[in-house]
């Protein structure tokens, strides 16, 4: 029989709860505030096995009684519930050493199959030991990830595990969806937080002055080089470096960067001196990272040394419903750089802003909010302040019935706004990323219809396994 502790104020959901588990296997002891939970669980936590939390109770925050209690056993399973999401505290309860976060309302089965392998009666679990942290301040809104899709949510818990570590982490997904976000996400959530983190952008820079930028160089290491720099590696010591555009980086910065991550040392350019430091390593890459492995453009080694983690940061137009909480937010922010007091933006607008496809993902959305706050006349944001709402690639209306399988109308509808884009920016290019770009949306709106499941999908396609792995591979499909 195991025991678990529920502390949850609502008590017709607490008894719901406890009905849907077999009284042979599960003895329940609820309470209704956290005021006394600590107490409670230092008395009987030898004989407890879980404990079941929430997170909004009447007295005290459920996070703080999360951390009370990891304080009397670290090895205590504790799932954290929360009735409504905010990826701040699933980041901060997954890094105090919850269990699970879990978000009103939830998929019963999921529930039961976490509370079945916390107990053990699915598997043994090994109970999390996490690193003592204190409570990180609240001041840092413009680096804040916003959202409440449920993709959001799991990258949120996902910070919370790996930031209390020093693996390195490899962030994936297209320009724009926040990556670096993410990085910041994780150093400030880790022991580090107190130290430097440093962003590079690794397609910016020529090999030459990349190699400099991280690792410096020595008075006249080269033409021009009338001083010593100290590198980027060298000033974030004990700190965290996020290398951007990490598949634009030269076969030999490659070499130079593996060796850090190998050894923690390296030298700088022009000079002998073995510099040893106690960097943290985050890299983000809008391309595929198996396809540059497969070309030779990138190293096998570094790959694996980068992706001891991979974090996938999904497009905008695959979390629609965060795009209302976003256009909130930077109200809420250019309000105060702008001085201006906008009061928000209409039904109307934000409706078509989020039927929008967003192909330059949640920077995009930001720059079209900066531009109509920077040009509104009144305190309200409206359609005629977004000319992007009014483009027909955003509310083309897609009607199949009667076409039979001629989509040629359909398709030339949909391509026509963006062909004439990329007419002047793609020149000679165009066929090459149109073909591309359509298999792999087509790919991907396969497999997440059937989730991932790849014979499915590859069925549904009509193409073999083989040539869908192929594909999955050569495009980057995460």
């Amino acid at each position: 029989m195991k025991k678990v502790l529920l502390v949850d104020d609502d008590v017709e959901l607490s008894q719901s709860l406890i009905n849907l588990f077999d009284p042979e296997k599960y003895s329940f002891h609820h309470m209704d505030d956290g005021q006394d939970t600590a107490n409670y669980v230092k008395q009987n936590h030898e004989d407890l096995d879980l404990v079941m939390l929430d997170v909004n109770l009447p007295s005290c925050s459920g996070l703080d009684v999360l951390k009370n209690i990891k304080d009397i056993d670290k090895e205590m399973p504790v799932i954290v519930i929360s009735g409504f999401v905010s990826t701040e505290n699933a980041m901060e309860a997954m890094r105090e050493g919850a269990y699970e976060y879990l978000t009103k309302p939830f998929e019963l089965s999921k529930l039961l199959d976490i509370v079945n392998k916390a107990c053990g009666y699915v598997h043994d679990t090994s109970k999390q030991s996490p690193v003592r942290q204190s409570i990180i301040e609240q001041d840092y809104l413009t680096d804040e990830i916003i959202g409440q899709s449920p993709e959001i949510v799991e990258i949120a818990k996902l910070i919370g595990q790996v930031a209390k570590s020093d693996v390195s982490v490899l962030v994936f997904g297209e320009s724009g969806t926040g990556k670096e976000l993410v990085a910041r996400a994780i150093h400030r959530n880790s022991l580090r937080r107190n130290n430097m983190i440093l962003s590079v952008n690794c397609a910016a820079l020529t090999d030459s002055l990349l190699e400099s930028e991280l690792f410096g160089h020595e008075k006249g290491a080269f033409t021009g080089a009338y001083f010593k720099r100290i590198g980027k590696f060298e000033q974030c010591d004990k700190g965290t470096i996020f290398l951007d555009e990490v598949a634009d980086m030269s076969m030999l910065t490659q070499g130079k960067v593996l060796r850090v991550l190998q050894e923690k040392q390296f030298d700088r350019v022009g000079g002998n001196e073995q510099i040893n430091i106690d960097v943290r390593v985050i890299a983000a890459t809008n391309k595929s990272l198996v396809q540059s492995m497969k070309d030779g453009s990138f190293r096998v080694d570094l790959f694996y040394r980068l992706k001891v983690v991979s974090i996938y940061m999904p497009p905008l137009r695959d979390r629609r419903e965060d795009i209302p909480l976003l256009v909130d937010h930077f109200i809420q922010r250019y309000n105060k750089s702008l001085g201006k007091n906008i009061r928000g933006i209409s039904k109307k607008a934000k409706a078509s802003l989020s039927k929008h496809l967003w192909p330059g993902n949640v920077r995009e959305l930001e720059n079209n909010i900066h531009t109509a706050m920077v040009m509104v006349k009144s305190d309200i944001l409206d359609v005629e302040d977004f000319p992007i709402c009014n483009e027909e690639s955003s509310t083309v209306e897609i009607d199949i019935e009667g076409l039979q399988e001629n989509y040629t109308e359909m398709f030339g509808r949909l391509i026509e706004p963006i062909f004439l884009k990329l007419v002047s920016s793609s020149e000679g290019r165009i066929y090459h990323l149109m073909q591309s770009s359509m298999e792999k949306a087509l790919l991907s709106a396969c497999l997440k219809h059937f989730n991932s499941n790849q014979v499915k999908a590859s069925e549904m396609l009509g193409i073999s396994r083989n040539t869908l792995r192929d594909r999955i591979s050569k495009y980057g499909i995460y």
